[in-house]
C-alpha cells in the first residue's frame, strides 16, 4: 500500500515499499481546479512525459538520479526508484570540513556533467540532493529543462549559491569553492562562462533590490 510522504504545489509523493518487489517512489501531478479540465490534463500529461525524459537524459549524462520504472501520462504519474539516504541539506552540519569539501567537489563535478549534457536542473538546491553510501544522487527534476544556454546554466548556479548563503551561510565560502573547483574540472572552458553569468545574475538581483 502506497503511503503519502510529501505534498507539493505541483505533485504528491507516495512511497510504495513493494511495487513489483521494489521500493518505489510514486509522483502524481495534481489536478488544478482553476484550469480548464482538458487543458489541465494536457499540461499534467506533457510535464509528466517531459520529467521522465529529463531523468533518462540525466542518467545518460552520467549523473546519478532515480531510475524510472513506469510512466503513466494519462494519470500524470511517474513510478521511480526510491533513493535511500539523507538530504544533503540535513547532513552538512554533521560533516567534518574535509568531508564537506569532498562532497561539494563531487556535487560540482556532477553539476558540470549535467550542464555539459544540456540539462538544467531548475531547482539546484541541497534539498534536491541525497547523500547515499555510493555518493550524491540528484532528485526532483520537475522544473528541469533541456538547454545549453549560458543564461540558464547561470540561473542554476545562482540558485545554488543563494541557497548556500541563506541556509548554510557559515560554510558558504568553503562549500561553493569546492563546488566551483569540481564544476570547472568537469566542464572545462564553458564552466567559466556559466560562473561569470551567475555573478552577473547576482549583480542584477542586487540592483533590483535597491530600486
Amino acid at each position: 500500500m502506497a503511503q503519502l510522504i510529501a505534498k507539493g504545489a505541483e505533485a504528491d509523493l507516495l512511497l510504495n515499499p513493494d511495487w513489483n518487489g521494489l521500493k518505489a517512489l510514486i509522483k502524481v501531478r495534481k489536478e488544478k481546479k482553476y484550469r480548464h479540465p482538458e487543458l489541465d490534463k494536457e499540461i499534467r500529461r506533457s510535464r509528466t512525459l517531459f520529467e521522465a525524459n529529463i531523468l533518462h537524459r540525466v542518467k545518460a549524462a552520467g549523473v546519478p538520479a532515480p531510475l524510472v520504472y513506469q510512466v503513466d501520462p494519462e494519470k500524470a504519474t511517474i513510478v521511480m526508484e526510491y533513493i535511500e539516504g539523507t538530504k544533503v541539506r540535513d547532513v552538512i552540519k554533521d560533516l567534518s570540513e574535509q568531508e564537506k569539501i569532498d562532497m561539494f567537489h563531487e556535487i560540482g563535478v556532477k553539476a558540470g556533467q549535467m550542464h555539459r549534457g544540456g540539462i538544467i536542473h531548475g531547482d539546484l538546491t541541497t534539498s534536491n540532493m541525497i547523500k547515499t553510501e555510493k555518493g550524491v544522487v540528484f532528485i526532483d527534476f520537475g522544473l528541469g529543462e533541456v538547454s545549453s544556454e549560458v543564461e540558464k546554466r547561470g540561473v542554476d548556479l545562482n540558485l545554488l549559491h543563494r541557497m548556500l548563503t541563506s541556509t548554510h551561510y557559515e560554510y558558504t565560502d568553503t562549500l561553493f569553492t569546492a563546488f566551483t573547483e569540481g564544476y570547472i574540472e568537469c566542464f572545462n572552458g564553458e564552466a567559466e562562462d556559466a560562473l561569470d553569468r551567475m555573478r552577473e545574475i547576482e549583480k542584477r538581483g542586487r540592483y533590483i533590490e535597491r530600486e
